[in-house]
């Protein structure tokens, strides 16, 4: 089964890195999701390691969009362009926008909504393995306090993409596009192109 859920994002934000514009942002593990889905409510909770599999198979590809959509590509793992920091509290990510793909209308888009502060979450796009590939990929949990109300934990998943989005599932997501210093102001900037 396939999942495409809204993630709070903390720190999500444009910088220049070596001239380059850079999308650095993370979700925590262990945060709580509430996703709407035809009138039926439910809730995830991402583990620590869940995307150990992926992160650690250099073959493997994961993408940056913008949301979900693979027309609109930001950074690609196999091409070097996207780097991960999984630790036990969040995974980060490191985006540098490839020369050239700065002049794509849907990176100058998602860049100029992300320094307007429109773009505010970040949302995996992954896989839960088949139970009986992995066994405990992910299992019902009772909510603390509220046993009647289960949550889905999910400790194992095939990452295959992150999307900037604009609706984020937590109001204390953040999304900002830093002051840059000096010297880096006056590096050449991407031309945002306005339809």
């Amino acid at each position: 089964m396939e999942s495409r859920a809204t993630w709070v994002a903390q720190s999500l934000e444009v910088r220049q890195q070596g001239g380059r514009p850079t999308i650095v942002g993370r979700f925590p593990y262990q945060a709580l999701a509430v996703i709407a889905d035809r009138g039926t409510i439910r809730k995830e909770r991402i583990m620590p390691g869940a995307f150990d599999f992926t992160l650690q198979d250099d073959t493997r590809e994961v993408n940056l969009l913008v949301g979900h959509s693979f027309d609109k590509p930001l950074a690609s793992k196999k091409a070097g362009s996207l780097e991960f920091n999984d630790t036990e509290e969040f995974l980060e990510f490191s985006a540098i926008i490839p020369e050239g793909a700065e002049r794509a209308s849907h990176v100058t888009d998602a860049l100029a909504m992300l320094g307007a502060g429109l773009i505010k979450g970040v949302s995996p796009g992954f896989r839960v393995p088949p139970k009986d590939v992995v066994p405990d990929a992910e299992k019902l949990v009772p909510e603390p306090g509220n046993p009647g109300v289960m949550i889905r934990q999910l400790g194992a998943l095939l990452l295959y993409e992150l999307s900037l989005v604009t609706r984020p599932a937590y109001e204390a997501s953040e999304a900002e596009l830093r002051a840059m210093d000096r010297a880096q102001r006056h590096q050449p900037q991407p031309r945002i192109w306005l339809p």
